[in-house]
């Protein structure tokens, strides 16, 4: 009798793997949602719906973008945490999650609660003004910083994203304090700035329209090197300032996703590379290409985590 249930016991476990062999294999069979933890209109977004598009075309399924802004960027996390490990919920992973558990207490580990499947894309920080304003390179940002005590106010998508560490990183390096006043996306700061609501923004390559028209000005881009879309742009390094915030966006899903699902989705990222319509976007934004597949990139999120408790203490973000 217990051979029998052993027996019965083992071929039911055999079937139940054969169903999930065979669910994975013919992933995906319904429509996926990847979460953009950044309100419509920005970088991040642009990016996302561009990605989403290719890879509805590479994997044959419908690819929905949603959007939940808020907390830095990192809602997609939170959200990872109540999704099934099944391949049909995904978000963006910008590099705040990183940072965010060091500035405050979080609900998730950005290694323990996600499965990172690859990175696609770089933007880059731009600090800019209005095209009429007076400040004409970043010292002389710097310098009426010196002389109204912080009077000089930036906007960015919010705090401890990139954007906020680069003027954080531009203050310890200059001296000098500055008024940060966060928003929820490139978008609203960007619109915040044409009204004459703050007198600088740090954001990221969505601004390059507003560029290209002569509505503003780019004073630095926080880069090591000029790059081809932002070429008369000078560096912050050029500038006089070591400000250089590295900033690749990835894709990533919840804990325990299958690794057959993790390397199809690697797969048609890197493939979305490629595609026209995508590399019209790449060029329209001025983004550069990053890719790093699901190992190179989960090992990326390992030491970028530990770093980031580095940066966080050091430039007093917590405090």
């Amino acid at each position: 009798m217990q051979r029998r249930l052993l027996t019965a016991a083992i071929v039911c476990t055999a079937a139940l793997a054969g169903v999930g062999a065979q669910a994975q294999a013919a992933y995906p069979s319904q429509p996926i949602t990847i979460v953009v933890p950044f309100a419509p209109g920005g970088t991040t977004d642009v990016m996302g719906r561009a990605l989403a598009t290719s890879l509805s075309k590479q994997l044959k399924q419908s690819v929905i973008v949603e959007n939940k802004p808020g907390a830095g960027g990192t809602q997609g996390v939170v959200d990872m945490m109540r999704a099934k490990p099944d391949g049909y919920r995904l978000t963006l992973s910008p590099v705040g999650i990183f940072r965010q558990p060091y500035v405050q207490k979080t609900q998730y580990d950005p290694i323990r609660d996600l499965s990172y499947i690859a990175s696609f894309s770089a933007y880059d920080f731009l600090l800019v003004v209005p095209a009429d304003s007076p400040y004409k390179t970043v010292k002389d940002v710097v310098e009426d910083a010196k002389a109204s005590k912080g009077g000089v106010d930036y906007g960015t998508p919010g705090k401890f994203t990139g954007n906020q560490v680069t003027m954080a990183l531009l203050g310890k390096a200059a001296g000098v304090s500055f008024t940060h006043v966060p928003y929820k996306g490139d978008s609203e700061a960007t619109t915040a700035l044409l009204g004459g609501h703050v007198k600088t923004i740090v954001v990221t390559n969505g601004i390059l329209s507003f560029l290209e028209s002569g509505k503003v000005r780019a004073l630095a881009i926080a880069a090591e090197k000029r790059t081809p879309a932002f070429a008369d742009v000078p560096t912050f390094k050029e500038a006089g300032y070591d400000v250089v915030v590295p900033s690749p966006l990835g894709l990533a899903g919840p804990k325990g996703l299958p690794q057959a699902i993790v390397e199809k989705l690697d797969a048609a990222v890197k493939a979305s590379l490629d595609d026209p319509d995508m590399q019209r976007v790449i060029k329209t934004y001025g983004i550069r290409t990053d890719y790093r597949d699901h190992q190179a990139y989960a090992e990326f999120a390992r030491k970028n985590f530990a770093a980031e408790k580095t940066i966080v203490q050091s430039l007093g973000l917590n405090d």
